[in-house]
């Protein structure tokens, strides 16, 4: 088994990534470093948090690489490991681990195609008067809003921003499309969960011609996003395999991380 170990080049580790090499060789495991993922593997993991899954998902699902994360930052909500638990990295030799499959969404905008693992937010410039977003699928308007922004977010993604603007907790395995409002000026303006089957549409409007939509994937900011275009969210063909040590990293990152304050 070779494992290839990616971590955040921005941010001090403490040595963790070095110890995680060194554990996975102790236990069997051919490991060396990278700074991005490699087809000549059978494993890729990540050492940071949440944001370096993110970096290096994208990369191992278009490779079909499962990966685990090793978590060294505050969150670390998507990762399977804590920095004092890298003695559970011996579950990997023994093959008793298990895959879950993440919806990821492919985001069509001015004629390019972006992958995301969480969400695509669609935002006013801060000197913007409100834009009137409207949402469609299978031909029909099913939303019609004005709002600061909108959130289309994956199951993964509604532990991210969308959780923070007020949308539900989506259990990661489904296939599902959740829509959330950003500080919208109505009273009904409330999350949806939408079909992962259907792509959906959105546009806005506005007579103000002091007007400015961006959009933002994945934490990529600044993509243009002009009045009159439409941005088409369907679920990409693409996948991520996020390896689970144990089985319970989604209930117990819910129950320990989100539940409590952060320390």
């Amino acid at each position: 088994m070779k494992a290839i170990v990616c971590k955040n080049m921005n941010k001090p580790d403490d040595g963790v990534a070095s110890q995680v090499v060194e554990k996975l060789r102790e236990f069997g495991i051919d490991a060396t470093f990278s700074d991005s993922a490699q087809a000549d593997c059978d494993l890729i993991i990540t050492v940071g948090g949440d944001g370096t899954i993110l970096h290096h998902g994208k990369q191992a699902a278009k490779l079909g690489k499962p990966l685990l994360g090793i978590n060294t930052g505050r969150l670390g909500f998507m990762t399977s490991v804590e920095k004092k638990e890298l003695d559970k990295l011996k579950l990997l030799k023994a093959g008793n681990w298990r895959v879950c499959s993440r919806m990821m969404l492919d985001v069509e905008i001015g004629g390019e195609t972006h992958l995301a693992l969480n969400d695509a937010v669609f935002y006013k410039d801060i000197n913007s008067k409100l834009p009137d977003f409207y949402v469609s699928a299978k031909g029909t308007t099913i939303s019609e809003i004005r709002a600061d922004g909108l959130i289309i977010s994956t199951p993964t993604g509604s532990t991210a921003y969308a959780l923070a603007a007020g949308g539900p907790i989506i259990e990661p395995w489904l296939d599902c499309i959740e829509l959330t409002p950003l500080c919208a000026h109505s009273l009904f303006g409330r999350p949806m969960i939408l079909s992962a089957e259907n792509p959906v549409t959105v546009g806005f409007e506005g007579a103000s011609e002091n007007l400015a939509v961006f959009a933002s994937v994945d934490g990529l900011t600044g993509i243009e996003f002009k009045k009159g275009e439409k941005a088409v969210i369907k679920k990409s063909a693409l996948r991520l395999s996020l390896i689970d040590l144990d089985g319970t990293s989604f209930y117990g990152a819910v129950s320990n991380k989100l539940m409590k304050s952060l320390k």
